[in-house]
């Protein structure tokens, strides 16, 4: 007796569907480069901080990184450097962890471009919490992540704010570059149209 309820016989998804889906998760996971996986790998080590009071001064705790008072407190510093031009130092202690990024520049527009940027944020450190008001010597930018910052956010939400900073800077100043680059012509074509009129 056939029955009256409707049929499930739902056909299969063809065999293209699920192999959209795998170059889709491939294509995601092919954005982490080996250069910002070295980064993540060596971030998530190094921020292994805790609360660590001062040994020299009475009711203070600094970030070791930064005092540099006790050298039994610090670790090495790691260099992980995608080419002369673009870089990344981290400085880890027993309870600070220092990150310092070298944003590429590959002329003096660039270099223009990546300072203005730069001073940007720094006036704005207050806003990125983590962010350092003066970048290291030889770096363009540089977080500072103390245990006060871990004991109230993710530490894993850190090393990817990080890594993703690191990511996206470069095609900032790409944009910008296209923008200063569109707004020159521009004005180059409205200084030389007065003498082109008849």
């Amino acid at each position: 007796k056939p029955s009256s309820l409707p049929s499930t016989n739902i056909p299969a998804p063809p065999a293209s569907h699920y192999k959209t889906k795998k170059m889709l998760g491939s294509a995601k996971e092919r954005k982490i480069t080996p250069y910002l996986k070295a980064v993540k790998a060596t971030l998530s080590a190094a921020i292994c901080v805790r609360n660590f009071p001062s040994q020299v001064v009475e009711r203070h705790n600094k970030p070791a990184v930064e005092t540099q008072w006790a050298k039994e407190l610090l670790l090495a510093p790691v260099v992980v450097a995608k080419s002369e031009k673009e870089a990344v130092l981290i400085e880890g202690s027993i309870n600070a962890l220092r990150i310092s990024i070298k944003i590429k520049q590959m002329d003096t527009m660039e270099g223009i471009l990546v300072k203005r940027f730069s001073s940007f944020l720094e006036m704005r450190a207050d806003d990125f919490i983590i962010l350092r008001r003066k970048a290291m010597p030889g770096y363009d930018v540089s977080f500072l992540i103390t245990h006060f910052h871990t004991e109230k956010m993710w530490r894993d939400k850190l090393v990817d704010f990080i890594v993703t900073f690191i990511q996206e800077i470069n095609s900032e100043i790409s944009d910008l570059r296209l923008k200063v680059n569109s707004r020159g012509r521009t004005v180059a074509e409205h200084f030389f149209s007065q003498f082109t009129k008849k």
